[in-house]
């Protein structure tokens, strides 16, 4: 049997129309990107191509969203502009999983505080350091990025952390940092920048409740370690 395009296939199996009848989460991974696409290459279609790309990125779309560019276009038919629309349409979901994050979420664990950083701090390939404030009850008043690294470290103002608090009124502070390389354990640093913010913040009576380091697999909290 020869190639055939999307054109040729069944209505119920061609990607677009399959939405429609059936809904957006009936599509595989591959089917959603053939839509992003558009169109594939000769004797390939948009959802073949969907195909390689998803094995390039080893078939798990949180590697699929730390591809850049140059990574994206090693795929045989992706240009710049493919490769465009395939990191737009990532950071859209990105950004919807971050917005949908309740604003009024009590973070009274360790493992409450790490559901509540995943939507920030998963999926990147540099560090950043962000805090979460919290008011008496333990509820969320707002979350920042505080600053942004390379690879291996990010730098820390605590005076921009305290300023933010005390702008929110917060009561208590969480603080999180991911580490791209997948390593859980602290750093000297990491222990040293935990104590200055702890003792600064107590002296205007906000608590810090715990410190996070973040990997797309999981999490390490100074709280549950006692360092705080």
């Amino acid at each position: 049997m020869g190639y055939l395009s999307i054109k040729q296939w069944a209505a119920d199996d061609r990607p677009r129309e399959k939405l429609v009848s059936k809904g957006v989460s009936s599509l595989s991974d591959a089917e959603l990107l053939g839509i992003l696409l558009g169109s594939g290459l000769q004797n390939l279609s948009a959802v073949e191509l969907g195909r390689n790309i998803l094995s390039l990125a080893g078939n798990n779309l949180s590697n699929l969203g730390r591809m850049g560019i140059a990574e994206l276009t090693q795929t045989k038919g992706i240009g710049q502009a493919k490769a465009i629309t395939i990191m737009a349409a990532l950071e859209l979901g990105k950004r919807r999983k971050l917005g949908d994050a309740p604003q009024q979420d009590q973070i009274c664990s360790s493992a409450a505080a790490y559901e509540y950083c995943q939507s920030f701090l998963t999926g990147l390939q540099h560090e950043e350091f962000w805090v979460v404030f919290l008011n008496t009850a333990n509820k969320v008043l707002g979350h920042n990025k505080v600053s942004q690294g390379g690879v291996s470290g990010t730098v820390m103002d605590i005076r921009l952390i305290l300023k933010k608090a005390l702008e929110l009124l917060a009561s208590s502070l969480v603080i999180a940092h991911n580490h791209p390389s997948g390593n859980l354990q602290p750093s000297k640093q990491d222990e040293q920048i935990t104590q200055k913010l702890k003792q600064a913040a107590a002296q205007m009576d906000i608590k810090l409740l715990d410190h996070l380091i973040v990997t797309d697999h999981g999490y390490y909290s100074f709280s549950d370690e006692g360092l705080i």
